[in-house]
């Protein structure tokens, strides 16, 4: 019998995090019956601290906010997409000890747009200048060879997304959140801001909407992905984003591919609709 291996999400707060319930249920589906997948509430003060309480039955961890900066300096490595937005959203850990870094959300981004049918645009628009925001423009560095706006509300935003932009090597221009309606013309839009931001912009949706990618999962939908949706636009949710980010995780801690997408994905609907 293999010996009992642990994973779980850090963060705070994490009391809503779906992270539990997709991982078991990947776990149930590959047959990983010693695998056990918790939350625990750290924050970037304790994290040092919950690390130095790890063993060897600890397969990897999952990292929220505020935590995917401040875990780079307990890390023996990370990899290039972490590296290129200062994030890490996934740690491995091996027996000997060995802690490497990587971030799921930016390649999760990429299935998630994929899985609906968009595989490139010639140009977007991102909604927020957040945490979130660096990840999305990663991902459209992938998809999107043509340019990027970025509306955001302060100039230490804009200044923040112009470096990313300069690291990450693609085209932005940054437009005030005032005249954040016009993103909804763009060929994709990415929504990456707190819920309630952007209801406003629900009424001004255009008639023939084409993609937008709304990165909340709760509550769901948001007013401006369901007004997106009766237009007949394509939309992209934050439970898509969650759960290919999720899958890539469980290949990474317990070295067993494909993960079990749909299995976790209808684990995810049933939770949420518990709500």
């Amino acid at each position: 019998m293999a010996a009992p291996r642990r994973a779980a999400v850090l963060g705070s707060p994490i009391a809503h995090s779906l992270s539990p319930v997709l991982h078991r249920a990947a776990y149930e589906e590959l047959g990983l019956t010693g695998w056990t997948y918790d939350r625990f509430e750290v924050d970037e003060a304790a994290l040092p601290g919950f690390f130095e309480t790890l063993g060897p039955e600890w397969a990897g961890l999952s990292l929220t906010m505020p935590l995917k900066r401040a875990v780079i300096p307990l890390l023996d490595g990370i990899s290039e997409t972490a590296a290129s937005v200062d994030a890490v959203n996934t740690v491995v850990l091996t027996q000997d000890g060995r802690r490497t870094g990587d971030n799921t959300d930016v390649p999760g981004m990429v299935a998630a747009l994929r899985e609906h049918g968009i595989d490139k645009v010639e140009a977007a628009a991102i909604l927020g200048a957040g945490a979130t925001a660096s990840s999305a423009l990663a991902a459209l560095s992938r998809v999107c060879p043509g340019e990027i706006a970025v509306y955001v509300r302060s100039e230490a935003r804009a200044a923040e997304m112009r470096q990313w932009a300069e690291r990450l090597e693609v085209s932005v221009r940054i437009a005030d959140w005032a005249d954040a309606e016009q993103a909804l013309h763009a060929p994709l839009v990415i929504s990456t801001t707190p819920a309630g931001v952007t209801d406003a912009l629900a009424r001004s949706v255009p008639e023939r909407p084409t993609a937008l990618f709304d990165v909340l999962y709760d509550p769901w939908p948001t007013d401006l992905a369901a007004r997106w949706s009766a237009y007949g636009g394509a939309v992209v949710s934050g439970l898509d984003l969650l759960v290919h980010q999720a899958v890539l995780q469980v290949e990474q801690m317990t070295g067993r591919a494909p993960a079990p997408l749909d299995a976790m994905r209808k684990a995810g609907e049933r939770a949420l609709a518990a709500r």
